[in-house]
């Protein structure tokens, strides 16, 4: 046997035959175990080749969601408002598929940078 479920590989696929005659074709990709693994790229198109084969292992991928977690501080805040103005948040943040307290910051980081423009000029 060749390693290959008897096909030859062909740009990093090999195709299997599967029970009953149908054909498949599984993938065999590279996992990264370290962000230093991945290089720096030029061209849009060399990075693309790059993951055509490689793809990021899950430990690294969950330690990096992990660690970012912990990096982004967050501060509790408590703000008073009309229950009514909320109610309305909250149906316009569902209707965007959002979460309110999250659309709420964005609007205020958004309104912030203008702010912070309009200063500046």
């Amino acid at each position: 046997m060749d390693g290959h479920g008897g096909c030859r590989p062909f740009l990093g696929l090999s195709l299997s035959l599967v029970l009953e005659g149908f054909w498949s074709w599984e993938v065999r990709m590279n996992p990264i175990t370290s962000w230093d693994e991945v290089p720096l790229f030029d061209r849009e198109e060399a990075e693309a080749a790059f993951w055509e084969g490689n793809r990021i292992d899950l430990r690294l991928m969950e330690s990096a969601v992990a660690s970012g977690a912990e990096a982004s501080e967050s501060v509790t805040i408590t703000l008073r408002m009309d229950p009514r103005m909320l109610a309305r948040m909250k149906r316009l943040a569902r209707s965007r598929y959002l979460n309110y307290q999250s659309m709420m910051k964005q609007w205020l980081s958004e309104r912030m940078e203008e702010e912070l423009r309009g200063r500046s000029s």
